[in-house]
């Protein structure tokens, strides 16, 4: 598994908080908005959202919703990046975990190639995701290396955890579609935010407004 990016070279934390990026972290689903440059956002909403209600096993999804990128130019990252909307209460909520000795991290089926830019700009600390490959300057519609599915993200959260020194007691894991469930059962506590039916329903907590400071009063 590739080793992510990093905001800050935190060696221990009293405790960890993971969440997914799009519809998350951020308010926008980064797929869509590329296959928009290619003028076929509309299949690929569908299809994301058939993925994030569990109803399609996400590699297979997330491949094909990729396909639809080829040809999509480089320069269509920077179009990107300026659209990204930050989720409410994203920075309150990152400056409480700081403050109290926590970490913050993503772990996303969407892609570095965004996040990298994103991530350290809310105060997120490491973050992981999916790449995807280029060749002349635009996207071959393929994914490059091994995808963050869902079983990558609870991964990623033991693995930090345990580089941190954090007690699987002490991770806090949000997120909103079915890729997250693993995480956030992986979690000693999985929050449901802005999330579909069967992960609200598999949650130990669901946070109703689309704010993420809501967060806060839960932090250890």
């Amino acid at each position: 598994m590739r080793s992510g990016r990093y905001a800050r070279r935190v060696t221990s934390a009293r405790f960890l908080v993971v969440l997914d990026a799009d519809s998350t972290l951020i308010r926008n689903e980064v797929i869509e908005l590329l296959a928009e440059e290619a003028g076929r956002r509309a299949e690929v909403q569908a299809a994301t959202e058939a993925a994030m209600r569990g109803e399609v096993d996400f590699a297979t999804s997330l491949r094909s919703r990729v396909a639809a990128l080829a040809g999509v130019p480089t320069a269509a990252f920077a179009r990107v990046r300026s659209r990204i909307e930050p989720t409410p209460g994203v920075r309150e909520l990152t400056a409480a975990v700081h403050e109290r000795g926590g970490v913050v991290g993503v772990v996303s089926g969407g892609f570095h190639e965004i996040l990298d830019a994103v991530a350290p700009t809310l105060g997120v600390d490491r973050w992981r995701a999916n790449r995807l490959e280029v060749a002349d300057g635009a996207l071959t519609g393929r994914v490059d290396g091994a995808i963050v599915d869902a079983a990558a993200k609870a991964a990623s959260l033991r693995e930090w955890a345990a580089e941190l020194g954090v007690a699987p007691h002490a991770t806090i894991a949000i997120g909103d579609g079915a890729n997250d469930l693993q995480m956030m059962a992986a979690a000693g506590l999985g929050l449901a935010f802005n999330a579909k039916p069967a992960v609200r329903a598999a949650a130990a907590l669901v946070i109703g407004p689309v704010d993420l400071a809501q967060v806060i009063p839960l932090l250890p």
